[in-house]
């Protein structure tokens, strides 16, 4: 029996076709059709057999996808390889380049993504300054995994208010990402945790819709494409190495092995259980990298309240050193560093994450004469201590400079 190319949603009628790919293949697309046209090339009676839905859904499944759900029509896409079990040595070995002594968690990672891709995962980072590492390669190659359910996004598009081209995306990649902005880091991190977003299209009006999409960011740019501070635990970060050999045919010899790595990970067991909304910890996803991007975003007061606190514990031997924020901003003002006391107390207690002393008690209070010599004498306040192998580890480049 020929299947019947046409649906009706609400009073609209659609047509299913088949548009052909570079690749080869053939990626559906539901087209608004006239219901005119259909009388006219299948007769008036053909209207009666065509199926009819009260809306759309997006419901994202692949080892048990459903067309219909309850009368309304899946516009999630099903994924056109099945597994099979096969060879995936060339995958395994590509998985471990980009994930490096992490290659466990990136395996879970793509196994979250296809079996359970509701679930709340990282922001994925690739960078490199180094040319030909994968990065792109990667991209394309979940591309061909996941097809209509990954999509492409510039900075520009991500920062426009219209989104209905990819909200409902299992992935959003971004490559050559730069977020210059603040409202977009702000935005990118709401997402990557929230499970509702307003759909918002040219003409229409916007409406909340579920949202399950996962990011996976790619640049350049290893020490500032993205303003995160010193707290954030949404970015998995990755370093790619060059590759040793470019193959041009590699990313060929990976599609071959796609349904023996679905095969691979619809039965392989995860290596980590779910402990955060995130499903790993922040410590599992730490890397030198993403200390190296928390860093270059540090701003210029706290590098320079850094840099006084660690001359004066040099110069006097101390290991620690008392501090009250209107200590820091004489002292700052001496350098000529512009800031205020909210500032500065917001600085001390939520990104330094210092608690000061309950009562106003005796201590050490550096100051800085007018030639920019560091001194200390006796004063008395609420003050914050910070420890030297705090700013050590956490300034480790003002050691170096």
């Amino acid at each position: 029996m020929k299947t019947i190319p046409y649906i009706r949603v609400g009073t609209t009628f659609y047509k299913l076709v088949k548009a052909p790919t570079i690749a080869g293949h053939f990626d559906e697309l539901l087209v608004p059709w006239n219901e005119h046209i259909i009388k006219q090339d299948h007769g008036k009676d053909f209207l009666s057999k065509v199926s009819k839905y009260d809306g759309f859904t997006c419901i994202p499944s692949h080892l048990d996808f459903k067309k219909e759900y309850h009368n309304f029509y899946n516009i999630y896409s099903p994924l056109r390889n099945t597994p099979k079990e096969g060879n995936i040595e060339k995958t395994l070995s590509f998985i471990h380049h980009i994930f490096g002594k992490q290659k466990e968690l990136g395996l879970d990672y793509l196994q979250l993504l296809y079996q359970k891709p509701t679930q709340i995962l990282p922001i994925l980072c690739l960078v490199s300054k180094e040319r030909i590492t994968g990065k792109s390669t990667f991209l394309k190659w979940l591309k061909e995994i996941f097809e209509n359910n990954l999509t492409y996004l510039t900075n520009d598009s991500f920062g426009s208010q219209f989104n209905s081209d990819w909200t409902n995306k299992l992935l959003i990649c971004i490559d050559e990402v730069l977020f210059n902005k603040e409202e977009l880091t702000e935005r990118i991190k709401y997402l990557s945790t929230t499970n509702r977003n307003k759909l918002e299209s040219k003409g229409k009006d916007k409406r909340e819709v579920e949202f399950f999409g996962k990011f996976i960011l790619c640049s350049n740019n290893e020490d500032n494409f993205i303003k995160i501070d010193a707290n954030e635990t949404r970015f998995w970060i990755r370093k790619i190495p060059s590759l040793k050999k470019e193959d041009t045919n590699f990313l060929e010899a990976l599609i071959e092995e796609i349904p023996a790595f679905l095969y691979f990970l619809k039965n392989r067991k995860l290596q980590n259980s779910q402990t955060t909304r995130m499903w790993f910890t922040p410590k599992d996803i730490y890397t030198s990298a993403l200390h190296k991007l928390i860093k270059h975003n540090r701003n210029r007061v706290e590098k320079e309240l850094a840099s006084i606190l660690l001359s004066a514990m040099d110069k006097y031997e101390l290991d620690s050193i008392a501090i009250c924020p209107i200590d820091a901003l004489h002292m700052l003002n001496k350098t000529r560093v512009r800031t205020d006391l909210t500032q500065l107390r917001r600085l001390l207690k939520k990104e330094w994450k210092l608690e000061n002393q309950k009562n106003s008690n005796s201590y050490q209070r550096i100051t800085i004469w007018s030639n920019g010599d560091i001194n200390m004498e006796d004063a008395k306040g609420r003050y914050f201590t910070v420890e030297k192998e705090f700013l050590i580890k956490n300034f480790d480049e003002l050691m170096t400079e």
